[in-house]
């Protein structure tokens, strides 16, 4: 059993060190990619689209616009960005798991949506482009599976555009006590079985239902991004708190 220290972080429960960490949760979404999407709507009853809908709604993202779909996964968001910058505009897929990145890949193209999108392999707390390069960052469900989030977090306002935008969308603290003891159940009994069911992996749903009671309250993210140096910080709860949507500006 480790203890915590400078060198350790968490990995859902358990304390790992964190160089471990990125790999861990590499071979977790190295499993689950192929199923990755029909795990989210049976898992959220379709909700997920809802909240990446609103997502949407508050980018503010215009044709020509530059935006960074951040552990973009499967790539729901850069879809809906796609249409939104046009032709002069570009979307930038980014994930730092191969696996991921490719069903999004695939995904889009077979959608018919090529020409405005680039896919990169990368790892958020240091990300590969110059600086003052975009006018929208997006993460969504990402940032609690980042090892150094606070460098992330540095690395996106990096890259960020003056007067550009983050967004931020991840499970978070519920408002209802009552609600909090139900979803609790949920996490740790419904979701394994229904990865052991359909995705014939119990351990990686686990983990993720770890990770997002392991995550920042709504306050202490909204602190975190302050301290970066984002301005006008803000979060609006979504289905009563189990996902916050943040927003915080670059000036």
């Amino acid at each position: 059993m480790l203890n915590k220290s400078k060198n350790t972080t968490h990995f859902g429960y358990k304390t790992v060190y964190k160089e471990e960490k990125t790999t861990l949760v590499g071979h977790v979404f190295h499993s689950v990619a192929a199923k990755y999407d029909l795990m989210n709507d049976i898992m959220s009853l379709g909700t997920h689209r809802i909240w990446k809908r609103l997502t949407i709604q508050h980018s503010g993202v215009k044709p020509g616009h530059y935006v960074l779909d951040l552990a973009g996964g499967t790539g729901d968001l850069t879809a809906h960005f796609s249409h939104l910058v046009g032709e002069n505009g570009l979307v930038v897929l980014a994930d730092i798991n191969n696996s991921m990145l490719q069903e999004g890949r695939k995904k889009l193209r077979n959608k018919g949506i090529l020409r405005n999108v680039r896919y990169v392999q990368a790892n958020a707390e240091n990300l590969p482009f110059p600086d003052t390069v975009f006018d929208c960052i997006t993460i969504a469900f990402g940032l609690r599976n980042i090892t150094e989030s606070n460098q992330a977090l540095a690395s996106m306002f990096r890259v960020l555009k003056r007067g550009g935008r983050l967004l931020i969308l991840e499970f978070s603290k519920l408002e209802s006590a009552l609600l909090n003891k139900i979803y609790n159940i949920y996490s740790f009994q419904v979701l394994p079985f229904l990865g052991k069911l359909i995705a014939q992996d119990p351990h990686s749903y686990r983990y993720l239902a770890e990770s997002i009671h392991v995550h920042p309250d709504q306050e202490t993210l909204k602190r975190i991004m302050i301290d970066v140096g984002f301005y006008e910080t803000s979060y609006i709860n979504l289905t009563g708190g189990i996902v916050a949507l943040h927003r915080g500006f670059k000036f």
